[in-house]
């Protein structure tokens, strides 16, 4: 099974930034688009950006401007620059592939924004 590992999340001001990372175990990284989502307490997931193995992206219109997703297909990871944070982004942030997730989900990182 692929596992994926989130990091970099924390806390940070409103107007912060952070940068998230997430490495999948497999080679075949570079075939998949991959995404980030981000999901409150209680709440349903919600896909946050998105990026084709060839660099295309998108964005939920709540970050357009903001987040940046970008990856390294050499190091099987997908990045999530976030800037111009605001306390409704604070979430736990996940990534996966899409349309079709892998099984196993990781255990994301926290973002608390928060002054």
């Amino acid at each position: 099974q692929v596992q994926l590992v989130e990091s970099g999340g924390g806390l940070v001001q409103p107007g912060g930034s952070l940068r998230l990372s997430c490495a999948a175990s497999t080679s075949m990284f570079s075939i998949y688009t991959m995404a980030w989502y981000r999901q409150a307490p209680g709440k349903q997931r919600e896909l946050v950006a998105r990026i084709t193995g060839g660099g295309i992206t998108n964005y939920a219109d709540s970050v357009k401007g903001r987040f940046t997703i970008s990856r390294d297909n050499a190091k099987h990871t997908v990045y999530l620059q976030m800037n111009s944070l605001k306390p409704e982004d604070k979430d736990v942030y996940y990534c996966n592939s899409v349309p079709h997730p892998f099984a196993y989900w990781g255990q994301g990182t926290h973002v608390t924004v928060s002054s």
